[in-house]
C-alpha cells in the first residue's frame, strides 16, 4: 500500500494550517490598530482640528453618577490646546424608537455645543436611521446651543412649543435626541469645573 500520498496531503495540510495561523497571528494586530484608528476618527470628527492639540481620547474625565434623566453617559474624554482644557467630549447612550443610540457630543469649555454624531443606532431605516447618514444636517441645529444660551422651555420640537426641527417622520428619535443632549449639557455644567481644572496646566 502506497503511503506517500495521504502522507503528502496531511503534511500540505498541517503546513497550510500552519502558515494561516501564522498569517492571522501577523495581521491581527494591525488590524486591531486599524479599527482603533478609524474609531478614533470618528470620535475626534466632531473636534475642530485646531480646537486641540493634545490626545483627547488618552485623557479620559471621571463619570460620576452617569445616569441621567433620559440618557445614560458612557464615556468622557478632555481636549486641550496650548495647556489649556477646549473641550469635552460625552458618549451618551439612550433609548430611541428602535433601539438604544448612542450619541457622541462635543461640548466647549462654555458649555454650548460644538458637533455631535451618531455612532451606533437601530433607527428606523428611512426615518430615524438618517441621523447617522452621511450628509445629514439635523444634529447641525443644536451646534451652538447651550443651557446658558437656551432656556429649558425651548428644549423640544417646535410641534411641542420649543425650539427645534423635528428630522421628518421621526418624531420618537428627534425628542430622544434633544432630551439627550439637554441632558449632556446639564451634566457638563455640573462638572465642568472639576474636569477643565483636570486638563489646564499650572
Amino acid at each position: 500500500m502506497n503511503v506517500r500520498g495521504p502522507l503528502v496531503v496531511g503534511l500540505l495540510t498541517l503546513i497550510s494550517a500552519g502558515a494561516s495561523i501564522a498569517w492571522q497571528h501577523y495581521c491581527a494586530p494591525l488590524i486591531a490598530a486599524a479599527e482603533e484608528d478609524q474609531q478614533a476618527r470618528a470620535w475626534l470628527a466632531v473636534l475642530p482640528e485646531a480646537s486641540y492639540d493634545n490626545q483627547p481620547l488618552q485623557q479620559p474625565i471621571a463619570l460620576p453618577d452617569p445616569d441621567l434623566a433620559h440618557s445614560r453617559i458612557q464615556a468622557g474624554y478632555l481636549a486641550s490646546l496650548h495647556g489649556r482644557s477646549s473641550a469635552v467630549l460625552l458618549l451618551s447612550r439612550f433609548p430611541g424608537y428602535a433601539g438604544p443610540v448612542d450619541l457622541l457630543i462635543a461640548i466647549d469649555r462654555d458649555g454650548r455645543v460644538i458637533a455631535s454624531r451618531v455612532l451606533q443606532q437601530q433607527e428606523t431605516l428611512g426615518l430615524g436611521a438618517r441621523i447617522a447618514e452621511p450628509g445629514n444636517t439635523w444634529l447641525q441645529g443644536f451646534n451652538g446651543h447651550g443651557q446658558g444660551n437656551t432656556p429649558d422651555s425651548a428644549w423640544a420640537l417646535k410641534r411641542d412649543n420649543g425650539q427645534f426641527d423635528q428630522l421628518a417622520g421621526a418624531s420618537v428619535t428627534s425628542r430622544a435626541v434633544i432630551h439627550a443632549i439637554q441632558d449632556a449639557l446639564r451634566y457638563f455644567d455640573q462638572h465642568a469645573p472639576q474636569w477643565l481644572n483636570e486638563g489646564t496646566a499650572p
